[in-house]
């Protein structure tokens, strides 16, 4: 890894400007300036629009290709469904990482001063966020020699210690949060500077990475200070006119370009289980999911076609109400019994009957999530056909649950790999392989060619798709 000097996306200054690097196919235009003349907060744009990349752009794709999500027709795309990911296919996001979020942010910190604790939080979430998702999708990644001076190979750190210096960090950022003063950030794109939405993303992490390492009681704990309603969820949301390009939905800009019929979702595992049709269909007597099917297709033929998840300003979510919601309801019927969890899905059952996850183009199509009760899971249960005991049908819907929810988010492909043990084989998502020949699962994205080649601390042997991480070991 080079010691990148801290360098400037167009976007930190404007907007605008930066808004055409929402394509991951195409090189960052970057230019150095002089940090000392620029305020702090101009930083933050710059630094936010790498992370929608680090988090809704070409990894985030390749995870849906590999849980059943997506399915890859033609070209790259059909490449990767395949099972062969080459080390160029990570190298964007690697730099979104390590150029486009993290100096950027330290940067923005270096220059407060010990002022200014509500910036001084976000930077810290959003590098919480962003080296979280890197050790979730690599493994071992570098962090704590990362940007010293003189320093151009930084040591990889094991998995679970990087999580668990995110979660000390994600404290930090709680810390700092909750002394700020109340204000607005106007370059802050997720946000403006909402500290408590800011709180309650940075607990729904917390709660997110114990799920990772599989501290359910922690995660429960945490995910009861996360986001509290959907209109606190930490998106990108698209901005501009249909005449300005950029700053699109990102599944919008790759179908509108160059990869037109390469990537959808139909034949994919997932579109089979929403489709009242479907032979492996989820929906019965309380489950209508005809408008969430028709919502969350992804029309591969060309960009203007779709009007749900991938139109053209549609927000893309990163961190969630669902997610936390879900992870109470998985947490705690792990941690504390069978109606906690049972009650927190019935609750995130009755935010989806709102419809108030559509958008206007599908919220007058059926739908319908009537609440469980305990009956629905016993043996023989509208949730128990095959007769598991009552907790695993139960834990089986959450996940389920979480594996639709999850749609263009990393969380289908993190729990795929958090349950691929045999001790939960009869509650996790049954994802079917992409090729006849295929026998194992992809267990981590691999590491890009820069890395390979400048960092003599890559590890070795160089660990390829299949090689489980340590937290899923």
């Amino acid at each position: 890894m080079k010691n990148y000097k801290y360098i400037l996306l167009f976007a930190t200054l404007y907007l605008g400007a930066a808004c055409t690097d929402l394509v991951d196919d195409v090189n960052d235009d970057l230019t150095e300036l002089s940090a000392d003349v620029i305020p702090p907060e101009k930083f933050l744009t710059g630094a936010q629009l790498a992370n929608v990349l680090a988090q809704v752009g070409h990894a985030n794709r390749i995870s849906g290709l590999y849980t059943g999500q997506l399915t890859g027709f033609a070209a790259q795309y059909k490449n990767i469904y395949d099972y062969t990911l080459t080390s160029e296919e990570t190298e964007s996001t690697w730099n979104r990482i390590y150029q486009g979020v993290v100096p950027q942010t330290r940067l923005i910190i270096s220059k407060l001063e010990g002022e200014n604790a509500l910036l001084h939080g976000i930077c810290q979430v959003m590098e919480a966020h962003v080296i979280g998702t890197a050790a979730t999708l690599f493994g071992d990644i570098p962090y704590e020699e990362i940007f010293i001076e003189g320093l151009e190979d930084p040591k990889f750190d094991e998995q679970a210690t990087v999580l668990a210096n995110v979660q000390l960090l994600l404290d930090e950022a709680i810390d700092n949060l909750n002394v700020a003063a109340t204000g607005v950030i106007s370059e802050d794109i997720y946000y403006n500077g909402d500290k408590q939405k800011w709180l309650e993303a940075a607990w729904s992490l917390k709660a997110r990475y114990y799920m990772q390492t599989k501290e359910y009681s922690s995660a429960y704990s945490a995910a009861q200070n996360g986001i509290s309603t959907a209109s606190n969820n930490m998106n990108f949301i698209p901005i501009g006119d249909s005449s300005i390009t950029g700053s699109k939905n990102t599944y919008f800009t790759l179908l509108n370009g160059s990869r037109a019929g390469d990537i959808g979702t139909q034949g994919s595992y997932f579109s089979g289980l929403l489709d009242p049709s479907g032979t492996t269909s989820r929906n019965h007597a309380k489950t209508d999911e005809t408008a969430r099917f028709e919502y969350m297709t992804i029309d591969q033929t060309d960009g203007v076609s779709n009007r749900g998840v991938a139109s053209e300003f549609e927000p893309q979510r990163m961190v969630t109400y669902e997610e936390t919601m879900l992870a109470l309801a998985e947490a705690g019927a792990r941690t504390v019994d069978f109606n906690t969890g049972l009650g927190h899905l019935n609750t995130y059952r009755q935010f989806l009957n709102t419809g108030a996850f559509l958008n206007v183009h599908f919220n007058a199509r059926p739908y319908t999530y009537s609440d469980y009760i305990e009956a629905d899971f016993q043996a023989g249960g509208l949730e128990n056909a095959d007769n598991i005991a009552q907790d695993r049908a139960l834990l089986r819907e959450i996940i389920e649950e979480r594996y639709v929810s999850g749609f263009m988010t990393y969380m289908p492909f993190d729990d795929a790999r958090r349950l691929r043990s045999a001790s939960e084989s009869d509650i996790a998502v049954s994802i079917p392989f992409n090729t006849s020949t295929a026998t194992v699962h992809p267990e981590r994205l691999v590491y890009p060619d820069n890395e390979i080649n400048t960092n003599a601390n890559i590890p070795s042997p160089l660990p390829d798709l299949y090689t489980v991480t340590d937290i899923n070991q």
